[in-house]
């Protein structure tokens, strides 16, 4: 990503959510009311004018990966808010909704969104076009990790280690190095026992793959590292997590795809996850 540049990955997420809303059967597996708004009122003409490309048989995958992911990460959230966490933090936010279209169980949560400046500035921007209103429980937290860690950026905030607190780490893995994500899994793990973290990474490229690997490259935004799902288990251990719990396509199939879905396709392989913070 650019320096003064939005990322355009998480705007193309931001998109795939919103053709969701309008392209798939019910019962949605992400409801989310304030897509569309928040990419402008051209949104639906753009993914209108666009949608051989949105229902290809690639398309569909992609969107059934950033929808599910989302679904899947919200779901253990809200189990881990009725256990009494109450910090949601997403690192990488993007341009993530949860905040805006909040349910009420999540309204005793402090909503933390950590992500560079100029995405963050964009999405407000974005956000105050739509008429929408920044919820009081939310905090922007702009960060440059190439030169501020996450405990650094939290702290600015008054986000300490010593509650437990919830993470989304999603889209993000695979545009960093691996010592940069190790280093944010140890930030993570240094907060209190009962801290979570979704995450999403990437495996080594199949042919699919391969070929959104090079569209993303050519927006500047390139691939970096991947992961196979015993390689991730074992970093994740190594940094302090355990009860780690891989999002399979069997899993995902019985959780959010029963009955069968003509529309979206079950995912082929594993890229989400949760884990806890090592008692």
């Amino acid at each position: 990503m650019q320096d003064k540049t939005a990322s355009k990955t998480a705007l193309g997420a931001a998109y795939m959510r919103a053709a969701h809303q309008l392209l798939d059967d019910e019962p949605l597996l992400l409801r989310d009311p304030v897509a569309l708004p928040l990419l402008g009122a051209q949104a639906a003409a753009i993914i209108q004018d666009a949608v051989d490309r949105f229902q290809s048989t690639k398309g569909k995958a992609l969107r059934a990966d950033i929808v599910l992911r989302s679904r899947f990460t919200e779901d253990r959230l809200e189990a881990a808010a009725a256990k009494g966490v109450t910090r949601f933090i997403l690192i990488g936010s993007g341009f993530d909704s949860f905040a805006l279209r909040q349910p009420p169980w999540a309204r005793m949560l402090k909503v933390v969104e950590v992500d560079h400046p100029a995405t963050q500035s964009a999405k407000r921007e974005r956000i105050a076009q739509a008429g929408l209103s920044e919820p009081e429980n939310l905090i922007f937290a702009p960060a440059d990790f190439e030169y501020e860690g996450l405990s650094e950026v939290l702290g600015r905030c008054g986000i300490g280690a010593d509650e437990p607190a919830f993470f989304s780490w999603l889209g993000v893995t695979t545009y960093l190095e691996k010592a940069a994500i190790n280093a944010t899994l140890r930030a993570i793990a240094a907060f209190a026992p009962g801290s979570e973290v979704a995450l999403t990474f990437r495996q080594p490229l199949d042919e699919t793959a391969s070929m959104l690997a090079a569209i993303v490259s050519d927006l500047g935004e390139p691939y970096i590292s991947f992961f196979t799902p015993e390689e991730i288990e074992t970093t994740l251990r190594h940094t302090g997590f355990s009860d780690i719990d891989f999002l399979t396509p069997e899993k995902a199939e019985a959780l959010y795809f029963a009955p069968a879905r003509n529309d979206l396709p079950v995912p082929e392989r594993t890229t989400i996850l949760c884990a806890s913070v090592r008692n």
